[in-house]
This record gives structure tokens, C-alpha cells and sequence, in this order.
């Protein structure tokens, strides 16, 4: 009980205040802790199961979090730096899994793809200061719709084989994790999504090989984003405070998630993020709506 406590009352959020241990079990920061609590695990099993980052999950979540806890009220780059934050724990502990239990993770390309997930999302910090919040949330949603087709396409055809050169997958690994690092986490998507249609599209793999390798590069490429987005003064103690709960709970999700993976076929796996997608861009193009005063 007493651990329960002392893990409540550090990561109570309050706008950037924190409160002593009898308040955090008020009605209000106790939801807010429960809200979060529950979105990590979902999230962290999604990242486990589709080798995700999250984002398109944590990132719509936030903005609508004061639906359904009052208390709790984030701005797009405030969700943005907690979903990069979150990403860290699940894709850290997925890859771990992958690597050590399950075995299924190819370590020369998950280095070029990481390589290249770094050097993007170095940039991510420029491109947060240079962007208001109302254009960077239009601009998740053109992505994820974008995405969400391509991977449609791509999911009514049989996986395909491409033949190239060791060195040449390798440049191509290194170009889309670059590109992919620099828009995914400035978006606080991570790049799991992205990075679905664009390898199965340009080097012929499956979805189930791509989660190791996506999570991966999310690893690199949070741990890179989060620290551009300190260096950029983006990340306060509030959103802070909510990553590390959303990021601890997540570790309960990919263990979920990493069981589920190997029960589940390709087909339905396919549907299942389809399905994921077709929510995420409902929910921000509601959010688009309000921000520009359409609806």
C-alpha cells in the first residue's frame, strides 16, 4: 500500500504542482492517475502487438483527456511530449523481449533503421518551435491519413519480394528511418505507422517482421526526440510526470501485447490496425474541426 502511495504521489499531475500524498487521493487526481494508468496499458499492448510508438493512440487520447477528466487539459505539444516520452518504456522493453525471448529481431537492419531514426529525430525540437499547435495537429492528420491509405493498399496485396543488394536496403533502411524519425516524432507518433507501408512497400516485408524492427527504431528515435524536445524547453514537469505514468503502465500492455502477437494471424492483425488507423484520424479530424472553427 505504501509503494501504491509513494508511485501515486509522484506521478499526480497537477499543473506543474505536486501535491502531498492525502490530497493525490482526491477524487480528481486519483481519475487522472486511473486515466492514465489505463492508456498506457493499452497503448503499451498496441506497441507490442503492431510495433507502434503509440502516438496514434496517446496523442488524440490527451487532447480529448478533458472529456473525461475534467482536471486534465493538454495542448498538442504537450500531448506530443508525453506520448515521445511514454514511447521510450514500451519500445526499451519490447525490443528487449524481441531480442533476448523471442529472437526475432534482425540486428543489421534494425541498426541501419535506428541510425536513421536518430538523425530525424534530432530535428524534432526545430520543428516543434517552428509549428503552432492548431497546424501541427492538421498536419497528424494528413499523415495519419496518408499512412492509413497506403497501408490500406498495401494490405489488399500479397507481401512482396524485392530483390537489391545488401548495400542498397541498407541506404534505404538509413533514408526512410531519417525521414520517418524527423516528421514521427514531431508529430509524437513515433514512426511505427509510418514505417509499415513505407518497408512493405519498398522492401517487400510482412507486418510481423516489421514490429520488431519498428520498435526498434522507436526506441532510437524517442530517446533522440526526447532529448531534442528538453534541449527546446518543450517538455515541462506536468507532461513529464504524465509520460512516466503512461510510460510505467505501458511495460503491463506490451506484455499483453507481446503474448497476443504470436495467436493472432496475419490477416487479423492487419484488420486490427486498420481498425486502429480508421479511429485515430475520426478522433483528430474532430479535433482539426474545433481548432480551425469549422465545427
Amino acid at each position: 500500500m505504501l509503494l501504491f502511495e509513494y508511485i501515486v504521489d509522484i506521478f499526480c499531475v497537477k499543473n506543474n504542482t505536486k501535491y502531498p500524498i492525502i490530497f493525490c487521493f482526491q477524487y480528481n487526481c486519483l481519475m487522472e492517475f486511473l486515466y492514465l494508468a489505463v492508456l498506457g496499458i493499452v497503448t503499451g499492448g498496441a506497441s507490442a502487438l503492431f510495433g507502434i510508438g503509440g502516438g496514434m493512440i496517446i496523442v488524440p487520447s490527451m487532447l480529448y483527456s478533458h472529456y473525461f477528466v475534467s482536471s486534465l487539459d493538454f495542448s498538442t505539444h504537450e500531448a506530443i511530449g508525453i506520448s515521445v516520452i511514454q514511447m521510450i518504456f514500451s519500445s526499451v522493453f519490447g525490443t528487449i523481449i524481441n531480442l533476448f525471448k523471442k529472437k526475432n529481431l534482425n540486428i543489421e537492419d534494425a541498426l541501419f533503421l535506428g541510425m536513421g531514426g536518430i538523425i530525424g529525430a534530432s530535428c524534432s525540437g526545430i520543428v516543434l518551435d517552428i509549428i503552432t499547435p492548431d497546424h501541427l495537429t492538421l498536419l497528424f492528420l494528413i499523415v495519419s491519413c496518408i499512412t492509413f491509405y497506403k497501408f490500406l493498399r498495401g494490405s489488399t496485396k500479397n507481401t512482396h519480394h524485392i530483390n537489391i543488394s545488401n548495400k542498397q536496403k541498407n541506404k534505404v533502411l538509413v533514408i526512410i528511418g531519417s525521414l520517418t524519425g524527423v516528421f514521427a516524432v514531431s508529430l509524437g507518433i513515433g514512426g511505427g505507422v509510418l514505417l509499415t507501408p513505407l518497408l512493405m512497400y519498398y522492401l517487400g516485408f510482412d507486418t510481423k517482421k516489421i514490429v520488431p524492427l519498428s520498435l526498434f527504431f522507436i526506441m532510437c528515435a524517442a530517446i533522440a526526440g526526447t532529448i531534442s524536445l528538453i534541449h527546446h524547453s518543450l517538455i515541462t514537469n506536468t507532461v513529464l510526470e504524465a509520460g512516466l505514468v503512461l510510460g510505467v503502465f505501458s511495460l503491463f500492455g506490451v506484455i499483453i501485447g507481446q503474448r497476443l502477437i504470436d495467436i493472432i494471424s496475419l490477416q487479423y492483425h492487419k484488420i486490427i490496425l486498420l481498425v486502429l488507423y480508421a479511429i485515430s484520424i475520426i478522433a483528430t479530424f474532430n479535433k482539426v474541426l474545433v481548432y480551425y472553427d469549422i465545427y
